[in-house]
């Protein structure tokens, strides 16, 4: 260590030992072609390496990819005209109208009971509520034409409960709800959890009610989940064949929902007009989830932002 002293315009140096000790370089990453080979194929600056890349594309293309590019060819094996016509004739678009219909209502109806049943699991006690939240998942893991085989079994034409949904839209309703309501409450439900109870007892000791706390606190914090796990609803909805296939009746024009529909075509060898209207039905679940992205990434802009 070197100390420069000023002495009546004389500079003076003194130089003594130092007790700083050196930094010690980090060993450097070996080189990549010293690296294991496998190393090499997976990792690429601590990203996946071009081995997983290729999988992962394969895989998608195999499984995803390849599946709708047959479907839209053999969609349009008549031309844009017969595609058009395929998809615009009066029993597909009768068909598509009573699906969307359908499936917006059950949204909707997921969207006020899978909150409520969120928040019932989240925020209460009472017994048997690992069974019921268990439960939730039961229409994940159950086979939807067993779901089709008990609805009609209770509402059907020799209902125990006297109440007759065969053939009809709401029975419908019913078949698609049950399917469709893991969605909301599996999103709704981490929301809820994270959430800081704190702001609601602060709006509370200023004397707001609770309809008040849950519309101007909790509320605003649920939405992204909520229009997430609708939007999924909705999707599964629009496609959904097994749960509704006894109890919907298949009426033309009424009940008979797209997929029902397709099935039709296929049975009578026309396998072109079926393709078509699938693709037409992928378009909507399509457009569904990219609004349903797009709106996800405004609102974690959004919080970022106010953060």
């Amino acid at each position: 260590m070197t100390i420069k002293t000023t002495t009546g315009g004389s500079v003076s140096s003194i130089t003594g030992p130092t007790d700083s000790v050196p930094d010690t370089p980090a060993s450097p990453d070996p080189s990549p072609s010293r690296r294991p080979w496998w190393r090499r194929w997976f990792t690429v600056t601590g990203t996946v390496g071009p081995l997983g890349i290729g999988v992962t594309m394969l895989w998608l293309s195999v499984i995803v990819l390849l599946p709708l590019a047959a479907l839209t060819v053999t969609a349009f094996e008549d031309g844009i005209a017969g595609f058009w016509n395929a998809v615009t004739s009066p029993a597909a678009l009768a068909s598509l109208w009573v699906t969307v219909w359908v499936s917006v209502v059950v949204a909707l109806v997921n969207v006020v009971m899978g909150t409520l049943i969120a928040w019932v699991l989240v925020r209460d006690e009472f017994p048997g509520k690992r069974v019921v939240n268990a439960l939730i998942d039961l229409p994940f893991a159950l086979p939807t034409i067993v779901a089709s085989i008990v609805l009609l079994s209770l509402y059907g034409p020799n209902s125990p409960v006297d109440i007759h949904l065969n053939a009809t839209q709401p029975g419908l309703i019913v078949a698609l709800a049950f399917v469709t309501l893991p969605f909301v409450v599996r999103s709704v439900q981490p929301v809820l959890i994270e959430t800081d109870r704190e702001v609601e007892q602060a709006a509370a000791s200023l004397g707001a009610n609770n309809w008040t706390i849950f519309r101007r606190v909790v509320l605003p914090t649920l939405v992204p989940a909520i229009v997430s796990g609708a939007g999924l609803a909705f999707a599964r909805a629009i496609g959904e064949y097994g749960s509704v296939v006894l109890i919907g009746g298949n009426i033309p024009r009424e009940t008979q929902m797209t997929s029902q529909y397709i099935q039709q075509q296929i049975e009578i060898d026309r396998p072109v007009n079926a393709a078509a209207v699938s693709v037409a039905l992928l378009a909507i679940a399509f457009v569904t989830l990219l609004v349903l992205r797009v709106l996800a990434s405004r609102s974690q802009r959004r919080e970022e932002q106010s953060a």
